[in-house]
């Protein structure tokens, strides 16, 4: 993943301590620059961050020292601000991320326009020959009901078989490339006499499988956002295997807002105007018909998997 230049970089950088008057959290301290592996070569790593629960609460509070004076009355608060969507006091906070990822899961990743980011750039440096390959059990056909998502897993013998396309294809798009920019592995002119291609050309020839790395900076609404769409069970399972390695830093950074974001976001529901009528109808034990309310089979379908226990009255109209 990294190599001993780098471990030396990080290691020096842990264990350099600056004193400082700013907000700090001292269980995210202990997690800054350490790399979290992600997909065998992939890594989530905090390099940087600023404020946290109590600076949330400070900014709601609009004071100049600590916004409250018990956690509990921080705690009301911030889930007061997340229940009602009050946005403003979670952008105060902001964190920083180096990620190293395949860069098909970059390109759903960049989709999120709200953060500030750097990527490694393949017109200045030769990408290393790293590829992310999924394991077998992760190979699955395409969903007949989700145009963008999997079906069931392949059999072990076709798994592989696809895996040795893969692993084949990679080696050799790479090989081609550094062909193209005439270089050996280490970096070395293959043939003097033999002209190079902009590398800002050769790198089209290589596959989305092969690792990139990135700074992504962000402030903690916009993120919020980003792990409910991104560690939802409907993401992608690449992506989202980045996503629940942030929300574990998330959680010791600003624990009193994960658990207000685990309540109101990741695990609540959103009812709309004629599905919270239809709810109340049935509660109630009156007759409804939900398509003359105005959901659509689809709408249906979502509310009766939300509330499987009266999931028959609602289908049924």
């Amino acid at each position: 993943m990294f190599s001993n230049d780098q471990k030396s970089a990080i290691d020096a950088a842990r264990a350099a301590w600056t004193p400082t008057r700013r907000m700090v959290v001292p269980a995210v301290e202990e997690a800054m620059y350490e790399p979290i592996p992600v997909l065998d070569t992939g890594f989530v790593r905090l390099v940087d961050y600023m404020g946290g629960d109590d600076g949330i609460v400070q900014g709601a509070r609009v004071s100049y020292g600590k916004g409250t004076k018990s956690t509990s009355d921080d705690r009301g608060l911030i889930r007061y601000l997340m229940r009602n969507r009050h946005t403003s006091p979670f952008e105060l906070a902001v964190i920083k991320l180096h990620v190293r990822a395949p860069i098909f899961v970059t390109r759903q990743w960049f989709r999120h326009r709200t953060a500030s980011i750097n990527e490694y750039s393949a017109r200045y440096s030769v990408l290393e020959k790293e590829f992310y390959f999924p394991r077998p059990e992760d190979i699955a056909i395409q969903s007949a009901s989700n145009k963008q998502g999997r079906g069931t897993t392949l059999p072990p013998e076709q798994a592989q078989q696809v895996l040795d396309i893969l692993r084949d294809d990679a080696a050799r798009c790479y090989d081609h490339y550094l062909d193209l920019l005439n270089e050996d592995a280490t970096g070395a002119p293959v043939d003097p006499a033999r002209p190079s291609i902009a590398r800002e050309l050769a790198r089209m020839n290589l596959p989305v499988n092969i690792m990139t790395q990135f700074y992504w900076q962000i402030n903690l609404w916009n993120l919020l956002h980003f792990l409910r769409l991104r560690a939802d069970s409907h993401a992608q399972y690449e992506i989202r295997a980045y996503a629940d390695a942030i929300l574990g830093l998330v959680e010791k950074w600003v624990p009193l807002t994960f658990g207000a974001f685990r309540d109101y976001m990741r695990d609540a529901v959103l009812l709309s105007g004629p599905a919270l009528r239809v709810l109340r109808a049935v509660m109630a034990g009156q007759q409804v018909d939900p398509k003359a309310e105005g959901l659509s089979r689809r709408e249906i379908t979502e509310l009766a998997n939300m509330f499987p226990e009266i999931a028959p009255r609602i289908t049924a109209g």
